[in-house]
Order: structure tokens, then sequence, then C-alpha cells
């Protein structure tokens, strides 16, 4: 088993350990005890309870995509030069960051404080795993 402490359970999910602690307690949430007693969840069931209970983002396009990754968010930052523009985004705890030509900043309009969608399609991607956590 996976075990996750409550503490990281929250942040992974975005709450309040009390977040966390009242799902424990109301059932929404199964907990076990690991060798020193201190609550955690097992790792798979996290996962299904973070998938069961996401909220969806608002569909800003009104428009069909293959793409499956998308991140609604506000602009935080544009840095542009005459050929390549830098946009920032932040998408709830999410920090996404495009790189695009200038001309394409100009068209859509983007400038800090304007509500945008990230659409992410790509053959790569890289996961990493932090040490410590298993």
């Amino acid at each position: 088993m996976t075990g996750i402490r409550i503490r990281q359970a929250a942040e992974l999910l975005g709450v309040s350990d009390d977040t966390v602690r009242r799902w424990i307690d109301n059932g929404s949430l199964a907990a076990d005890k690991d060798e020193s007693g201190r609550k955690v969840i097992d790792g798979p069931a996290l996962a299904e309870f973070a998938r069961a209970n996401a909220s969806k983002s608002p569909d800003l396009l009104g428009s069909e995509s293959s793409a499956r990754n998308r991140f609604t968010g506000i602009v935080t930052a544009v840095v542009m030069d005459k050929v390549m523009a830098q946009v920032e985004m932040q998408c709830g705890p999410f920090r996404v960051v495009s790189l695009m030509s200038s001309e394409a900043v100009r068209d859509l309009g983007l400038e800090p404080g304007k509500v945008a969608v990230a659409v992410v399609k790509s053959t790569t991607v890289i996961v990493e795993t932090p040490g410590g956590i298993s």
C-alpha cells in the first residue's frame, strides 16, 4: 500500500488538512493507520477520489477538440519582442507558460487579466516523481 499522509493528500488535492480530515470523518475518503498510528490514505484510493471529485473546467472555447488537456485560467504576464512572445497563465494551482508568435498574441488580445484556455496537445509528456514520496 502506498500510504499518503493527510498533509500530502491536502497538498495534492489543493485543499486544507482540515478538509481532508472532514472527508475521512464523514466516510467520503477511506484512511488507515501507518505503523506509527498516523492516518494515511491509500494512493490508488486517493487517485480515484481526486478523479471522481475533480471540478470540470468551464468550456470557454465552445468547440469540440481532440485535445483533452484544457486549462482555463487568467493571463498573468506577456513578454513580447518583434517575432516571439512568452505568455504566462495561472490555471488554478498550475502555472502554464506558452511560447507563440507575437502576431498570435496580438490577434488573441492576450494581456494580463484576460481569461483564456491553455490547450495542451503533445506527443511527449515527461512525468517526474519528487524524491521522498512513494
